[in-house]
């Protein structure tokens, strides 16, 4: 068991200030003595269902690319101009796409991705493989998986068994990320326990007190995993399996790092501590983020992007004077003290900054509700030991974050629910600013069927270039949308999805872009392109190719499933490509909640598993009647 160390300040200041938001005093002092330096379908790429439009011509990336400093790009234009364009990858030839599988991979592949779009087969895998498992014995049961759906999507039982496959992909320029994929085999009763423990706060049990409806546990949605098909859930048992989760993880960089020279690796946030403070903390840095859109409301400022929204400093003390938040000479301290609104506006980069270096204000921590008109805090009351279990979710991302720099490994932060969502982002924002000065070693994710998704990405962009570190980003489409749906009319708020699968693909496209416009800039941000969506990876080589980047350059990355479009990852890589395969593992017995997951989402993209079944059985067919069986490469 790894001892966790003491907990980064960048994390500290940001989870100080939810706590402060309610006693800034007290938590302040609480949290003083233990603040040091600064501490992400599934386990990645979401599902991608195949009904793509076209990519088509983007529209400006927004009016938030003016904000470039052009000086400053100028300088770091470090890439040659007459740079060779890309090299040209065909997605259509299963000779090559499969020339590094055996036949009768080829075979089993076609097998299992044809059972997977039987629909009644699928609807009741889980009870299919447990029955099966009965009548054959653990041991011809877990053989025959191996031979099937076990051997197409799971790499081995542990990280010695895995090394052939790591070794055989490698070999034909295929990276890992390594992911046990270990899951508890809970009843929806119990899980629905778990969630209602872990996420109500023992201020609300003693008061009766909740908050907003989307940061509230509720339980109809108690079981995280109801619909939710491309994406393992952690429910919070107690700290000692947190610690245990950390561990997993630290094993899987450790392993990443061994195996390759530019490795990564990926963690979830609900698997490192209480999911209440990730509610408790996203309800913070939303009510302030709305507060500030309030603000400009009133200042005739609304419906533009997040970038191009300024408040009047003026008006701003007049309103937060009227208000009873702050004197004007109060507000002006602050914003002398933090060098903010010298332009005479503050935009949203500058409202934030607000919530890090003045929480210890009190009355900064109280904001009005616009329907009550009275000042509320933005976050109840912590117990002693909800501190200290907050602290110490802290300190496990900060022991991860240091071992991944250490062994050269990135790290990626899952995306979650998307009301755990702005705590995780901006938690994974402070360990950028930390870790990232040099390269970017942490990615943070994005979920493009957000509809907020391209001013969250541009926002953090921005605050990258301003603080001086390295932006680092996975795009997937999302893990959640018929769970986040439900959810939002049952409970009562908007709707946080895209209304259309073409609107979303459209945001994809669109925060890419932007992405990679950043990258041609400054070549500085990377970004892994976790998607199966054939179109997507296309439209990413045709503005590489735009745009000058190089695949040599390695700040664009593509990411898929293991056993899942072999047709699209193996052409990349050996075209030169970064391309790596999330590679789960793990005991046969203890897999089989993924293993049936990964069947529900082949059954749930039938569009896409025809493409390449049908890539897999003519390649079958010319090597039977060829006569050339091809053996496996042999290994390096």
């Amino acid at each position: 068991m790894v001892k966790v160390g003491r907990v980064s300040a960048g994390a500290f200041f940001a989870l100080r200030a939810a706590r402060s938001l309610a006693e800034a005093q007290r938590c302040s002092r609480a949290f003083a003595a233990a603040s040091a330096p600064e501490p992400a379908p599934g386990p990645g790429p979401g599902p991608d269902p195949q009904h793509p439009t076209p990519a088509g011509d983007l529209p400006p990336s927004g009016a938030a690319h003016r904000l470039r400093p052009v000086q400053q790009h100028q300088q770091q234009q470090h890439y040659p101009p007459q740079a060779p364009p890309p090299p040209e990858v065909d997605f259509e030839d299963g000779q090559e796409a499969f020339r590094s599988k055996s036949t009768a991979e080829l075979a089993r592949g076609f097998l299992v991705l044809r059972l997977c779009s039987l629909g009644p087969l699928v609807e009741h895998a889980d009870k299919l493989m447990h029955l099966t498992q009965k009548l054959l014995g653990r041991s011809l049961f877990e053989t025959l998986m191996k031979m099937t759906i076990y051997g197409q999507f799971v790499a081995g039982e542990d990280q010695e068994a895995i090394k052939p496959l790591i070794r055989h992909n490698r070999a034909h320029g295929v990276g890992s990320v390594l992911d046990y994929s270990v899951e508890e085999d809970l009843t929806p009763e119990e899980a629905e326990k778990k969630e209602l423990d872990s996420c109500t706060s023992a201020f609300e049990k003693e008061t009766g007190k909740q908050r907003e409806k989307r940061y509230s546990v509720h339980r109809k949605f108690g079981d995280r995993r109801d619909g939710v098909v491309s994406a393992r859930t952690y429910f919070y048992a107690d700290e000692a399996k947190c610690d245990r989760h950390m561990d997993t993880f630290l094993k899987c960089i450790e392993a990443s790092g061994g195996s390759s020279e530019d490795g990564f690796s990926a963690i979830k946030l609900t698997a490192l501590g209480r999911p209440q403070f990730l509610l408790q903390f996203s309800e913070v840095l939303v009510k302030w983020r709305r507060f500030f859109h309030q603000l400009a409301a009133e200042q005739g400022v609304r419906g533009r992007a997040a970038l191009e929204t300024h408040l009047e400093v003026e008006k701003l003390q007049e309103a937060l004077a009227k208000m009873g938040i702050a004197t004007r000479a109060e507000s002006q301290h602050w914003f002398t003290g933090e060098k903010l609104g010298v332009s005479g506006t503050v935009d949203l980069l500058d409202w934030n900054s607000l919530i890090d270096s003045r929480t210890e204000i009190s009355k900064l921590l109280l904001i009005p509700n616009m329907k009550t008109g009275q000042l509320e805090p933005l976050l109840a009351h912590f117990t002693g030991e909800e501190e200290k279990q907050m602290k110490r979710m802290l300190q496990r991302m900060d022991v991860l974050a240091k071992k991944a720099v250490e062994t050269d490994v990135r790290l990626m932060v899952d995306a979650e629910q998307s009301y755990f969502q702005p705590a995780i982002s901006r938690l994974t924002l402070e360990m950028q600013r930390k870790f990232n000065r040099e390269r970017p070693s942490i990615f943070n994710t994005y979920q493009c069927y957000l509809k907020d998704a391209y001013d969250n990405v541009t926002v953090d962009v921005e605050l990258s270039r301003r603080e001086g570190w390295l932006f680092g980003a996975k795009l997937v489409r999302g893990a959640y949308m018929e769970q986040e749906r439900k959810r939002a009319v049952a409970v009562g708020y908007e709707d946080p999805i895209n209304p259309t699968y073409e609107e979303t693909n459209h945001m994809y496209h669109r925060c890419l872009d932007y992405i990679l416009e950043e990258i041609r800039h400054n070549r500085q941000a990377s970004v892994m392109v976790a998607t199966h969506n054939k179109d997507t990876v296309q439209f990413t080589l045709r503005r590489m190719a735009d745009l000058g980047i190089h695949p040599s350059e390695n700040k664009i990355y593509f990411g898929q499933l293991l056993g899942m479009c072999d047709q699209i990852t193996f052409p990349l890589g050996q075209a030169g490509f970064p391309v790596y395969k999330y590679v789960p593992y793990g005991p046969v017995k203890d897999v089989l909640p993924y293993l049936s997951r990964r069947a529900q989402e082949n059954w749930s993209v039938m569009a896409r598993t025809k493409e390449e079944q049908d890539l897999l059985w003519a390649e079958l067919k010319r090597r039977l009647f060829s006569g050339s069986h091809l053996p496996n490469p042999s290994l390096p």
